[in-house]
């Protein structure tokens, strides 16, 4: 678009709820970037780097002079939070300043991102504005989170979620329906509602398991080979999830592009009509709508 004021290294991914948002790309890229399920940030120009804040700055500047009110912000690339409290601080004091209506600020994070920052310094952050990290938890299984090298475990991704809410922010946990394959669909299901439960998200989402090249990368890292999940499968799947699910209030989506079965809900409340959403779509029911393959996507 002539004259757009952001300066993007495509692609640019966000969550489906920020659609509405200002998406201001602070990073390019993911500084793990070695989760074997992956696609997001393989090409060559999205290797890790920061923009430098005076560009961000020139940015909200001509966001400010050309787009009017903006409300939301949405701190891209896929590891915003890998920034240094300074850095972020510096960042959401200058969308203050030139962006004040703005009323919330949110980022994806990995759990690792907050390992060396204080809840003083989130609580901070969150006085600043950032009221909402997208953690990738993917699953609470430790087998399953080894296999696709996410570098992360069920207790360091708990530790994450109550230490953001510890600062007194919101949290939106992502689950990726088939991850673990066929031979460990139950107990990444079952795992990943233990972890849920624990955490108890403000938003709780699942998404699932897609690839648009191949899929060798992810395999390599099964000792015994993985079997991608079916339909019926990944439906089987769901329904061992939110069975387990104890949630007290958690807004629950399963809407990302990716997934057949559209699920919306408030846990627990909703749980049993997503539960026979789900059960329906295991009988073949044709009255429940399912997403066709040509419109899945990432």
């Amino acid at each position: 678009m002539i004259g757009y004021p952001l300066n993007y290294i495509e692609p640019v991914f966000r969550p489906p709820s920020e659609a509405g948002s200002l998406i201001l790309q602070v990073t390019n890229g993911c500084s793990w970037n070695k989760c074997t399920f992956c696609e997001m940030y393989t090409a060559p120009q999205k290797k890790f780097s920061i923009k430098q804040q005076s560009e961000i700055e020139a940015e909200l500047q001509r966001c400010a002079a050309r787009l009017g009110t903006i409300r939301r912000v949405f701190l891209a690339d896929g590891d915003a939070m890998a920034l240094s409290f300074t850095r972020l601080e510096n960042i959401l004091l200058a969308i203050r300043a030139i962006l004040p209506d703005v009323t919330r600020i949110s980022s994806y994070c990995l759990p690792r991102n907050l390992k060396n920052k204080s809840i003083e310094q989130l609580k901070h952050l969150q006085e600043l504005g950032l009221e909402l990290l997208y953690i990738g938890a993917e699953s609470g299984d430790d087998q399953v989170l080894a296999y696709v090298n996410k570098g992360e475990t069920f207790a360091t991704t708990a530790e994450a979620f109550a230490k953001s809410h510890a600062a007194g922010m919101k949290t939106s946990m992502i689950i990726i329906n088939g991850l673990g394959g066929v031979a460990l669909s139950e107990q990444h299901a079952r795992a990943s509602a233990r972890l849920a439960n624990l955490a108890q998200p403000n938003y709780l989402a699942t998404l699932v398991l897609f690839f648009s090249g191949s899929q060798q990368r992810l395999k390599s890292g099964f000792d015994h080979g993985f079997q991608p999940l079916n339909q019926q499968q990944l439906f089987q799947e769901m329904e061992w999830f939110l069975s387990d699910l104890e949630l007290e209030k958690t807004i629950f989506r399963s809407d990302h592009a990716s997934n057949y079965l559209v699920l919306k809900g408030v846990l627990n409340k909703d749980k049993n009509r997503l539960l026979d959403q789900v059960r329906s779509a295991l009988t073949g029911d044709k009255q429940i709508y399912l997403r066709d393959e040509t419109d899945r996507g990432l």
